[in-house]
């Protein structure tokens, strides 16, 4: 298994997905800030846009962290990091390991940079409404799924604390709680440190 990788971007939370699935893979660095790189062939395969994540592991090829992020987890860990197809609890799984793309990236963007909310044609609400969603759902549970830590958690414990060090996330007790305890997860604690290496 091969990740294309680059430090302070997306793909440590493919990093932290690998980590916690136990798998064994080799990293390979692509400059995504250099304006004169050259691509592989074998990375532009994986990845169309020329971004990260971008991950191969034998005949699959793929990129998009939340893609990769459900795809080694079933693959890996079906029953532990994904419910399996037949749990009642695979929806929920399923909502929150795409609400950190379908909406917790564009409502940060949108606030980020100073464009209007519109209720009706943007299908992630708006900023605080994203909030109080997580909130209501990490409220009296340790993890998105209650009890059971997945890959649901990878992807929107890396947009908490991700708005917490830029200082987007509003006071809350228990999103930062989460925060705090996704920290403290040693494989996140890998992808963070692969990022500041």
């Amino acid at each position: 298994m091969k990740l294309f990788w680059s430090p302070q971007t997306r793909a440590s939370r493919a990093v932290w997905i690998l980590e916690e699935a136990g798998v064994e893979y080799a990293l390979e660095r692509i400059d995504i800030r250099s304006p004169e790189r050259k691509d592989s062939m074998e990375f532009r395969n994986a990845s169309p846009m020329g971004k990260v994540p971008a991950l191969i592991d034998g005949d699959v090829s793929m990129s998009e962290s939340a893609a990769i992020a459900l795809y080694v987890a079933d693959r890996y860990c079906p029953g532990t990091l994904a419910p399996a197809l037949d749990d009642a609890s695979r929806g929920k799984f399923l909502y929150w390991i795409m609400y950190t793309p379908a909406v917790i990236e564009p409502a940060m963007s949108e606030t980020y940079n100073k464009i209007e909310a519109n209720h009706v044609s943007h299908g992630w609400g708006d900023f605080d409404l994203m909030i109080r969603t997580l909130e209501d759902a990490l409220t009296d549970r340790d993890w998105l799924l209650g009890s059971s830590f997945s890959a649901a958690d990878v992807m929107v414990g890396s947009s908490v604390v991700f708005l917490r060090r830029f200082e987007m996330l509003p006071e809350s007790e228990v999103l930062n709680n989460y925060a705090d305890r996704c920290l403290q997860r040693p494989a996140y604690q890998k992808a963070l440190a692969l990022d500041a290496s």
